[in-house]
């Protein structure tokens, strides 16, 4: 017969076996907590879907999320001090510009898009425009285009080198300032998706915006050629003849952007206050089954698999990350 003392021995054996075999298991707690997104604002349709998804699988996990350009965002981070675990931004130049290497480490490169001349059925001459009138009928008195602020939004800047290539493209001298003069700077919104309202109110005829937010909106649009639209990376170097300044870091100081093919940048700062769930999530955002399958049914094309260009950026990626990720440039 066991003794008490031989009874407790062996219970204290059994539960530091469990103990073991539930290490060896890896089992770990339940993600919780909240995880901080700063994102462009082309992303708020796809990030919401995928924002529900995670949640439903995670329920103690609270994501929230800010949109707005990218660049401002940014700043928010790098600037204003706000606390945050990812930044998705709409243009990947503006990671490696405002948050490499102080705020973040790597920039992963993980979805395309193109610009296109978006309008309602409300909008003057909507039954007339076309591909090969488009920068005619923006001229004309009465027609209210517009686009979002280049200072704090990748499309704002990015609007301005499409008008910039249409003038080199359909050889057009002076088109771009002719077209700037029939654009006032009320028609500047501080970022693309605002401009969107304004359009299905009719308050506006035309407005430059991604593919994505016209599929996601389900507006009429322009689709331009591939020399204009910042779409096809193959071109790259016909895009760099355009060339836009905006605001710098500093009051008074002035960066260049050079015309190159819409890419985002997605990145975790580096004093993320949630970085376990936030590596979780990035990880569902990047898988071709999930997030990047969300972005493909927007209209947004993904890159499968994801990039950084260099060997050294993928080796410091969090171990979660890695298997999604190649060395591309």
């Amino acid at each position: 017969m066991l003794t008490q003392s031989s009874c407790i021995k062996r219970l204290v054996f059994v539960v530091a076996l469990m103990i073991v075999s539930i290490s060896s298991t890896g089992v770990h707690a339940e993600p919780k907590g909240k995880v901080i997104i700063f994102h462009a604002g082309s992303l708020t349709v796809p990030f919401a879907a995928m924002e529900k998804y995670f949640e439903s699988i995670y329920p103690q996990v609270d994501i929230l999320r800010e949109a707005g350009g990218s660049t401002k965002m940014a700043r928010l981070i790098s600037e204003v001090g706000k606390p945050a675990d990812i930044m998705a931004s709409a243009d990947f130049a503006v990671i490696d510009k405002a948050l490499i290497p102080s705020h973040a480490s790597w920039n992963i490169r993980f979805a395309s898009n193109q610009l296109v001349l978006c309008y309602t059925n409300k909008s003057k001459y909507a039954v007339e425009i076309n591909t090969g009138n488009w920068f005619d009928i923006l001229t004309r008195n009465g027609v209210i285009w517009g686009h979002s602020d280049p200072n704090i939004d990748p499309c704002g800047y990015r609007s301005l080198m499409v008008l910039q290539l249409a003038e080199i493209f359909y050889k057009k001298p002076g088109l771009y300032e002719q077209l700037l003069a029939n654009r006032p700077q009320k028609n500047i919104r501080p970022k693309s998706v605002e401009l969107v309202s304004l359009l299905k109110t009719g308050n506006m005829d035309y407005a430059w915006e991604y593919l994505s937010v016209a599929v996601q909106h389900d507006l009429k649009f322009i689709r331009l050629d591939d020399h204009i639209n910042l779409g096809n990376y193959q071109l790259d170097s016909y895009y760099a003849q355009a060339e836009v300044s905006v605001t710098g870091k500093k009051p008074g100081t002035w960066m260049k952007h050079s015309g190159k093919s819409c890419t985002y940048g997605i990145t975790i700062i580096k004093d993320a206050p949630n970085r376990d769930v936030a590596e979780l999530f990035l990880d569902y955002v990047l898988d071709s089954e999930g997030g990047l399958k969300i972005l493909k049914e927007m209209g947004q094309p993904p890159f499968i698999p994801c990039r950084v260009p260099t060997q050294s950026m993928q080796q410091s990626l969090p171990q979660l990350l890695k298997k999604r990720v190649n060395v591309k440039n």
